[in-house]
């Protein structure tokens, strides 16, 4: 917190600072890239002509001039590039100009000058679209133009937009249908986790767009990328230096018919910081700070003594409330801000960015669904056997407060940059379910009710810096970044009363209250060396350098159950915890706590990881229009662990469980087919790496849906342990990579591309239903799997139909993708054993995670005269096995969730201040929905969800 408040106590005073020009003239700044590469170019000469007023761009391409108000030509001069001339360039005193991405071509002639709009330029997309179209591997990408045209608020609203990226649950990036095991998300190069540190990907709607620079998509891997992807990597790049003085507010609502203002939504009451997303220590648990923690079998003769007393002052500490009531649910609301700006201090740069987003947003679920479904014992039994059935309403309440703080400095040859990332989660979740449990041989049935909080919490620095040294012939580039991130669960309580009865106890599971919490600090540190020189007469990058990233976990779940003696109830949960029924001198056979975690607790443990990668990679022409980049890169990647499993028979202290030495070769050829069409070809090496989670013996429960993911070291076996069926070794999976594209720019941002990928996994891990345990999942390593893939894209004026159609888009992107995975042979056997009659066991089956076929097309209009922006998009992804069947437990599967969205934007007034948004989704009120499949059966659902239609509006101000 010291420092978060340092830095924003920093920023606020830069921006008090004056800008060092008189109040007569304005600034005109601009940035000025090279056609062929895409790349900024150093030392352009910037004249306004008819004057002796003048600059030279720096190393990022970028130039500023002072110049009296007016309007202006410029005229841009570089040896062996044509003249570029800049007409009209209105010039307002104590205003910044901004001529963003100016493009400069090689000479085609010696007397030809080049004239563009001064106007036309600040809405180019022409740097990103030359960056894609001379890439070292195969990208995609969005820049800040883009998002100053199309109104998005957040990276996640602009990226949607990115060919090939889906976003999960609003937050979360997957490239080409495949899971965020196989998709990574970077901030400015560096790996940071997110508010869940097993995800690959950090949430992209705490990023408000005018921080951002751009947003570059990679799929294909070069080796100065992590070799820990196989989808892509998504790199946000925050701005150095905003191109003007900038102060935006804005303020969001969300309005969901089905679940807001709803009279019989479910709440509980918190702590007085909830609305900050953290808890007030309210909800601590009960036992902290006591050493030796009493129980029951040392108090029940003996109440009143001392230990006695202790017993049952904790028992009084638990909070009573074990059930939430119905109340009318709030709408969704938001509040944002930012500032930003640059100005000089003598021949010296420095340029800030601040922004603060909060946001409260409110669900409410009815009559969903939470099942589990398995194959009957009888092979001629063709419909599937239900084994638990949940179905009721629940809540959930998430606040969300983050901040991002930036500051940057850039003299002639330098330029240093420090970045400060704060996002503070809490999340409330209320439920009440109905529970039908028939997999003891009896059915029983119990009301169920479930109270849950969750806090998260991530701390970034990063430190960044970029030398120029021999006039720009050699870069180099390093950057450090600590990160602390933490989860806390604190006081997750489950009860059941069995129905009709309001009996608790036996068959029905006892009380249960449990504390969680997760700690993780990393350290990530890189240096990167470029050397620049000719090759065939053409520009070619010598690169090498080195990273290092370490993390260390420490998990924790305390859990309590309550044995509820001869106590009677009447079916409200909230009266279970009456201080008449609780165990005392006068109630022996009162209700009392028994902790689960003495003396043997399997959910106490401590991992820590580190990483050594060092990498070299060459890109020349070996031919004129023939670009090679060829590298290879080397990590070095040990994990430890330390904790215990269940019965305490195995016990790890600080014990090497993954020690992997491995060489990422990576070669990318990218063939010029004229100005505007590339062949590329791509081959690589990556890997993808189990999680701290993954490999461990934790268990930990899910109350809402009542599942339980099992850490892989758990090994397992056949009823009778005949057979071993998973033997507690979980592997990284390394992927080979082929992709080959043909792309053709045809102007205005337009692009036709056409692309064929194919993938190898070796032993890829995927989560596997435990057979003994119904309702559990455990990441294991498969069978060897394939992924073979074509994906269209396409985005194209439809001025091709009428000239008066020249501001609408249409754009689509088809995956379509054949999945395999060779069984092992326990699974393979497990599914004949378990098959129904005439059905025929195929040794192959989908990949678990890879959807079959993913599109997303849509239209779109952009009107820059008129400011408004507006678009209708549809998106749908193919039924995905997402967890693997074993022995009687069939597989599921997701349903197709056809999902169309409608946005429109608009910016107002002649400096286009103020911005308004509105947004509709799921507008044909499609279900989330997974099942159960079992062959000749009737699908069962395994989830079902009805998030309904959602409407949102925004507004944005900028102040300045």
């Amino acid at each position: 917190m010291k420092i978060s408040l340092l830095v924003t106590i920093t920023i606020i005073l830069l921006g008090a600072f004056p800008i060092y020009s008189s109040a007569q003239n304005g600034t005109i700044r601009g940035t000025v890239i090279d056609e062929g590469t895409g790349e900024p170019l150093f030392g352009v000469s910037v004249l306004v002509v008819g004057t002796q007023i003048g600059a030279v761009t720096d190393f990022d391409g970028d130039f500023e001039i002072q110049i009296g108000a007016g309007v202006h030509t410029l005229k841009l001069s570089y040896v062996s590039y044509n003249t570029v001339e800049i007409p009209n360039a209105k010039v307002e005193a104590g205003k910044v100009l901004v001529l963003d991405n100016l493009v400069m071509a090689e000479f085609t002639s010696d007397l030809e000058t080049v004239t563009i709009s001064a106007e036309a330029i600040r809405t180019t997309e022409a740097a990103l679209m030359s960056v894609k179209r001379n890439a070292s591997n195969l990208m995609d990408g969005i820049s800040s133009s883009t998002f100053r045209q199309i109104g998005d608020g957040d990276a996640a609203g602009a990226i949607k937009r990115v060919t090939g990226v889906s976003v999960e649950g609003g937050k979360y990036v997957y490239i080409r249908g495949l899971g965020d095991r196989y998709t990574k998300t970077v901030l400015n190069g560096v790996d940071i986790p997110g508010l869940d540190p097993d995800r690959n990907t950090i949430q992209m709607d705490i990023f408000p767009t005018n921080v951002i620079d751009n947003i570059v998509v990679s799929k294909s891997f070069t080796a100065e990328l992590p070799a820990d992807f196989t989808g892509g990597v998504v790199n946000l790049e925050t701005k150095d230096f905003p191109e003007e003085k900038t102060m935006n507010f804005s303020v969001s609502g969300g309005y969901n018919p089905n679940m807001h203002f709803n009279p019989n939504a479910l709440s509980v009451g918190g702590g007085k910081t909830d609305w900050l997303g953290f808890d007030d220590g309210g909800r601590e648990i009960p036992t902290a700070g006591v050493a030796d923690i009493p129980q029951f079998p040392d108090v029940i003769g003996s109440p009143n003594s001392e230990r006695g007393q202790q017993f049952q002052s904790i028992l009084r500490k638990f909070n009573p409330t074990l059930g939430g009531t119905r109340q009318r649910s709030p709408m969704d609301f938001g509040l944002g801000y930012s500032v930003g700006d640059q100005f000089n201090i003598k021949d010296k740069k420095i340029g800030y960015n601040f922004a603060l987003t909060y946001r409260n947003e409110t669900e409410y679920y009815k009559e969903a669904e939470f099942n589990l479904f398995g194959k009957p014992r009888t092979s001629d039994v063709f419909e599937l056997e239900a084994l638990e059935r949940s179905s009721g309403d629940y809540s959930t309440n998430n606040v969300l407060l983050g901040g991002i703080a930036g500051l940057a400095y850039k003299s002639d040859f330098t330029k240093i940059k420090l970045n400060l990332l704060r996002i503070q989660s809490g999340e409330s979740k209320v439920a009440q379910f109905n529970f039908i449990n028939t997999n003891l041989g009896a059915e029983f049935e119990a009301d169920q009710y479930n109270v849950e909080y969750s806090e998260r919490a991530l701390t970034n620095l990063l430190l960044s810096a970029s030398h120029f040294i021999d006039g720009g012939k050699w870069q180099l580039n390093w950057k450090v970044s600590p990160t602390l991130s933490t989860i806390n669960d604190p006081d997750v309580r489950i009860t059941r009363f069995r129905v009709p009865t309001n009996t608790i106890g036996t068959e029905v599971g006892l009380p249960t209250r449990i504390w969680r919490s997760l700690e993780e600090q990393s350290l990530f540190g890189n240096v990167d060396l470029t050397k620049s020189y000719m090759f065939n007469s053409k520009a070619a990058k010598l690169k090498f350098g080195s990273a290092y990233v370490y993390k260390n976990r420490d998990f924790l779940i305390e859990s309590f159950q309550f044995n509820v003696g001869n106590t009677q109830f009447d079916g409200d949960p909230n009266r279970v915890l009456l201080e008449e029924n609780l165990f005392s001198a006068e109630n022996r056979n009162g209700i009392r706590y028994e902790p689960t975690f003495i003396p043997i607790n399997p959910n106490q443990y401590n991992s820590n990881l580190a990483n050594i990668g060092a990498y070299v990679s060459n890109e020349f022409n070996p031919l004129p229009n023939l670009k090679a980049i060829v590298g290879l890169r080397v990590e070095q990647y040990t994990q430890y662990y330390t904790g215990t499993n269940q019965t305490n028979t195995i016990i790890f202290d600080n014990e090497k469980v993954l020690d992997d030495l491995d060489f990422f070769p990576t070669l990318n050829l990218v063939q010029a087919i004229g100005q505007n069409q590339n062949l590329r070809l791509a081959a690589s090496r990556t890997i993808a790496r189990p999680s701290f989670k993954e490999l461990s013996f934790a268990e930990i429960l899910d109350p809402i849906t009542g599942r339980t993911f099992i850490g892989a070291l758990f090994p397992e076996t056949s009823e009778g342990g005949t057979e071993i069926l998973w033997d507690g070794n979980l592997q990284a999976t390394r992927i080979n990579n082929f992709d080959v594209r043909w792309e053709k720019f045809t102007g205005r941002n337009e692009i036709f591309s056409a692309s064929i990928f194919y993938k190898m996994f070796d032993r890829p891990i995927e989560m596997v239903q435990f057979l003994s345990d119904p309702g559990s999942f455990q990441p294991r390593n498969v069978g060897n799997g394939s992924v073979l893939g074509l994906e269209l894209e396409l985005r194209k004026s439809l001025d091709l139909i009428s000239p008066s159609m020249k501001n609408f888009f249409f754009n689509a992107n088809l995956t379509f993708v054949e999945s395999k995975i060779d069984m092992s042979e326990s699974e393979f056997r497990s599914r004949e054993l378990t098959a129904r009659d005439g059905e025929n066991v195929s040794r192959t089956r989908q990949m678990a995670g890879q959807a079959p076929y993913i599109i997303n097309t849509g239209i779109s209009y952009n009107n820059m005269i008129s400011g408004i922006e507006a678009g209708l998009f549809y998106n749908v992804q193919g039924s995905t096995l997402n967890y693997v069947g074993f022995g009687n437990r069939t597989d599921t599967y997701t349903v197709p969730f056809h999902a169309l969205n409608f946005n429109i934007n608009k910016t107002w007034g002649k400096e286009d201040r103020l911005q308004t948004s509105m947004n509709v989704v799921n507008l044909l009120d499609d279900k989330k929905q997974e099942v159960f499949r079992m062959y000749n059966a009737e699908e069962q659902f395994f989830s079902s969800l009805r998030p309904g239609r959602r409407v949102s509006l925004s507004v944005r101000y900028a102040i300045w």
